[in-house]
């Protein structure tokens, strides 16, 4: 019986197996301690920095070092700080140097970046300082 169905050819189930996904180990483990978090964005700013001392010799290799920022802050889940947040193309990823490989204009309010690599474009809103009449 060689192309006879079977209720056992595809499915074996024994009783003793339980569906309990809290048991199953398919998400890596993460730490919660906050002295990871600290040494995740310590390693985030050493890689931009990295990054912006090789993009000279290497643009790769300073995408590289990005791809790693994100890797860290993505999985011990800390955001990656403000400075370093507008230092790549959120579309590619790349490392943005401004005049090599990136556009700057400013237009009604907003900062517009243009990433030549893949010509998307990222708006920021300049916002107004509220200044206090004492």
């Amino acid at each position: 019986m060689s192309g006879a169905w079977s209720p056992n050819y595809f499915f074996i189930w024994d009783g003793n197996s339980s569906d309990n996904r809290e048991t199953e180990t398919s998400v890596k483990n993460r730490s919660q301690k906050p002295s990871t978090k600290l040494i995740a964005r310590e390693r985030i700013a050493i890689l931009f920095g990295q990054a912006q001392r090789v993009y000279a010799e290497d643009p790769l290799l300073a995408n590289r070092y990005v791809d790693l920022a994100r890797r860290i802050s993505m999985r011990q889940r800390v955001r990656i700080d403000h400075e370093f947040r507008r230092r790549f193309c959120h579309h590619c990823y790349a490392y943005l140097v401004p005049g090599r490989n990136m556009r700057v204009r400013v237009h009604r309010g907003n900062v517009v970046v243009t990433c030549i690599t893949c010509k998307k474009h990222t708006r920021y809103h300049i916002g107004r300082t509220h200044d206090r009449k004492d």
